[in-house]
């Protein structure tokens, strides 16, 4: 009876020692995670980074078609709560209304004015966009392709 107990237990453990090396490994086939890469690179919290990246995809929804958002989108795990971790733009400063006032092709002015407001709501300068957008396009071109690295690049 003792044998049967013990056998069990060391194949239980086995078994949970193969899946966690299986789950490593796919893991690290799908590459570094861009909220890690951006945590590591520039010594911001997860927060901080899963909020910029929201931001800068959010920009991008908004300011491309849905079938180009679609190629960028396609490749990133978890894209759908990346966005929902973008903080809101606060429109109170004055480039912010001044952007939104001009409109038409002027009214990007507005948008990158939100976007550097929704940084410094993650308590990052507005120049973080700056720093952020090298990493996060690279990370979109390994994951879903230079077509996507190109849409994203030419927003900024």
């Amino acid at each position: 009876m003792m044998f049967k107990n013990s056998r069990r237990i060391a194949i239980r453990c086995i078994s949970v020692l193969l899946f966690l090396v299986w789950f490593q490994t796919s893991a690290q086939a799908q590459g570094p995670d861009l909220v890690q890469m951006l945590s590591s690179q520039l010594g911001i919290s997860g927060e901080q980074a899963t909020g910029g990246a929201g931001a800068i995809f959010d920009y991008a929804k908004d300011n491309l078609s849905a079938d180009d958002f679609s190629t960028i989108a396609k490749g990133i795990p978890g894209m759908d709560q990346i966005l929902e971790m973008a903080p809101e733009p606060e429109n109170s400063s004055a480039l912010g209304k001044a952007g939104s006032m001009l409109g038409g092709a002027d009214s990007s002015l507005g948008g990158l004015a939100g976007l550097a407001s929704s940084f410094e709501s993650l308590g990052l300068d507005a120049d973080m966009v700056s720093k952020f957008m090298p990493i996060v396009s690279d990370y979109v071109g390994s994951v879903s392709g230079d077509q996507a690295m190109g849409l994203l690049q030419g927003l900024f």
